[in-house]
């Protein structure tokens, strides 16, 4: 399969959102659940212009993240890390960490941050990432997430 690591165009908003909610639903979670992460993973217009999405694409896309750097330049988010169920434990999750991670150091980056889902912890850590702390859900009131950090220096 070649993949191609490229950055996302403003068209795919919806392409992105399905994307994401497959990738998210994998991970067991039922329907009443996904409707209540379903606006915050709606990928839209506005987002892709807050941080940098990217896309792995092998007909068809088979993953996407952003990086979104803040105002400070020296720290940033990654968010909105998918990828497709059918694509998974291809190796298409490190393509587009590297991807990111060339392009957070690219712009002076030292630290990097993130709020997990539970399932992808393993992921994280195994890239470099330590849980630190929790971090509130934005979807489901009540809930907790692990909030991993990663120094880039």
């Amino acid at each position: 399969m070649n993949i191609e690591i490229r950055r996302a165009r403003l068209d795919e908003t919806d392409a992105l959102t399905e994307l994401s909610l497959r990738s998210k639903q994998s991970n067991g979670y039922d329907d009443a659940f996904m409707a209540a992460c379903r606006e915050e993973l709606t990928v839209t217009r506005d987002r892709m212009l807050e941080g940098e999405y990217w896309v792995a694409e092998a007909d068809g896309l088979r993953g996407c993240a952003c990086l979104a750097v803040d105002a400070d330049g020296c720290s940033a988010e990654v968010h909105a890390f998918f990828i497709d169920p059918k694509s998974k434990r291809k190796g298409i999750g490190r393509l587009l960490w590297t991807r990111l991670l060339e392009r957070a150091r690219e712009q002076g980056v030292t630290e990097l941050r993130l709020d997990a889902d539970p399932f992808a912890v393993p992921f994280y850590e195994a890239i470099g990432f330590t849980t630190v702390g929790e971090a509130p859900s934005g979807s489901i009131p009540g809930r907790t997430i692990p909030h991993m950090t990663m120094s880039l220096k």
